[in-house]
């Protein structure tokens, strides 16, 4: 269901359900889970990929384990391991970024958006269709809503129509878009080069960028003294400007 491998600073972390156009159970999150936390704690990766196989990126949530679920009384259990999901994706101490191809819907969609970065093919396809379904995409909202701002959330969220990458990177909710022939070796590219980068620096840069959420103004500011402070002081930091100033 979740394959796992690390080469060049990168770890892969590949969706293979394509049968089931990789629609997320139980089982596959609670797998998500275990490999972010390897990912964290291995000292050769810096950076996290997170893919699928076949055609599609994910299809959401696993309906028919969805009505099991309810049948049994554990709606809440599972909508509180998908929020760990996300939220672990949030405090990860490493960037990480999606891959998407064809179409990346409801539970699909949250997944990306949890992830730092999306890089997607022209032709892929987000949305969030749980309204179509008496439902509603309740758990991604909150990274939504930061993503692209209230009112382009609410159409996504109530009209529930899927909008391409191209309009998806319009209104901020993905980063890159690259043609679809040129797709794989182009998201190498970046995320290779994205891994080169000090991995300090890239930690400390996601870890202060998200606690900006809840702070004011001048709060915000004190924050970024005190990193600004610890990243004077860090290893990575003084290599590199030894090697600009032999440069200069």
């Amino acid at each position: 269901m979740i394959d796992y491998a690390a080469a060049e600073g990168v770890a892969r972390i590949t969706l293979n359900r394509p049968e089931k156009r990789n629609a997320l159970s139980g089982r596959m999150v609670a797998l998500l889970r275990e490999t972010l936390q390897r990912a964290a704690g291995d000292a050769t990766v810096r950076l996290v990929l997170v893919r699928a196989a076949g055609k599609d990126f994910c299809a959401g949530l696993d309906l028919g384990e969805v009505l099991q679920t309810e049948d049994s009384g554990g709606a809440e259990t599972s909508a509180r391991n998908l929020a760990d999901l996300y939220l672990g994706m949030r405090r990860h101490p490493k960037p990480i970024v999606a891959e998407v191809q064809g179409r990346a819907l409801g539970g699909g969609a949250g997944l990306a958006t949890a992830c730092d970065l999306i890089l997607a093919t022209e032709s892929a396809q987000f949305g969030y269709p749980e309204v179509n379904l008496g439902f509603i995409p309740a758990i991604v909202t909150t990274m939504l809503r930061r993503a692209v701002g209230e009112r382009v959330a609410f159409e996504l969220v109530v009209g529930a129509e899927p909008i391409g990458a191209e309009q998806a990177r319009s209104v901020g909710l993905i980063n890159r878009v690259y043609p679809d022939s040129e797709f794989e070796s182009s998201v190498d590219r970046y995320v290779v080069s994205l891994a080169k980068k000090s991995a300090t620096a890239m930690s400390m840069s996601k870890s202060l960028l998200y606690q900006m959420d809840q702070m004011s103004f001048e709060a915000g500011l004190e924050a970024g003294v005190e990193a600004n402070t610890r990243a004077r002081q860090s290893e990575d930091f003084k290599r590199g400007v030894e090697r600009f100033l032999r440069k200069s």
